[in-house]
């Protein structure tokens, strides 16, 4: 079978997007690290850029359309469970809600020819930075002739005694320019990196279909290894590898179909005693009920 080369180049071009994405995000090092906030190239009326994830659905963060004021499944499927009047569905349904994530765009002192990158933060820094910010004795800390640098601290866990670090600011006294070099000023103007494109928002399809396999995932799951063991049984026939059943075969003298082997997906358990305590299939077939009942 020819090698698919689009494929290939699709991926390969995945790989590199994401690589490039991932230099575009700036993590503080242990210690002292020196940086200024500077303007947003793509809303120069605030440097903060606030957006919202889904951290506990998939295997990675997914951005919910919550963050531009649109419909988001999994908020829909949240207020639902919050509604329903039990304890463990409320916190559910907090624990699905998405959760805000702050970046700002910044130079870091010493590497500011590596242009702009963009500093992810929670809401305890958010909050200390835009109270910085309104007040009077600071201003504008990411005015680019006016503003003030800031001395991010990062401790490690086993430093800070906790599981995620912590971190502390000191925004210096003095106010400076970002910088003096035409090249560096040009790449903070006119070429900093779009946040949505590091950080594309999900759609309501896609957040849909990522809730179904959180709550079902051995339904999800199956139904992949299904579509996956037939797409390998395709290009097998296409090849030559397997002979294709449903094409005539003169030779062949038995025509009966083999039974299907049944599988373990199609049994169902036994009846558990009355007096048994509800399990959890339980709790996840009336969520699969909510979800049905909301998106049919």
């Amino acid at each position: 079978m020819a090698i698919n080369l689009d494929a290939i180049r699709k991926k390969l071009s995945a790989l590199q997007n994401q690589s490039n994405s991932n230099k575009n995000i700036w993590k503080p090092e242990p210690g002292v690290n020196k940086i200024r906030i500077v303007p947003y190239q793509y809303n120069k009326e605030n440097p903060f850029i606030e957006i919202y994830f889904h951290y506990n659905i998939g295997k990675k963060g997914l951005v919910s359309p919550f963050t531009n004021g649109e419909a988001d499944p999994i908020v829909e499927f949240s207020d639902k469970l919050k509604e329903t009047g039990s304890k463990d569905d409320w916190v559910l349904g907090k624990r699905l809600e998405p959760k805000l994530r702050a970046f700002a765009p910044i130079i870091i002192r010493g590497k500011e020819k590596e242009g702009v990158k963009f500093w992810g933060f929670g809401s305890e820094i958010y909050q200390e930075l835009l109270n910085i910010m309104v007040d009077p004795d600071y201003g504008d800390i990411a005015d680019l002739t006016a503003g003030r640098d800031i001395d991010v601290t990062y401790l490690t866990p086993k430093e800070a005694g906790n599981k995620y670090g912590k971190i502390t600011m000191r925004v210096k006294p003095q106010t400076s320019p970002a910088t003096t070099d035409k090249e560096i000023a040009q790449k903070i103007v006119k070429e900093q990196p779009n946040i949505n494109d590091i950080y594309p928002c999900s759609t309501y399809e896609e957040l849909k279909k990522a809730l179904n396999k959180w709550l079902n995932p051995e339904e999800v799951d199956e139904e992949e290894a299904e579509n996956d063991i037939s797409k390998a049984r395709t290009a097998a026939i296409a090849s030559g590898v397997i002979k294709d059943p449903d094409a005539s075969d003169e030779k062949e003298e038995d025509e009966t179909p083999a039974a299907k082997p049944v599988s373990k997906a199609s049994v169902k358990p036994s009846a558990k005693p009355a007096k048994e305590p509800e399990s959890s299939d339980k709790k996840v077939e009336e969520l699969m009920t909510n979800f049905d009942e909301l998106f049919k």
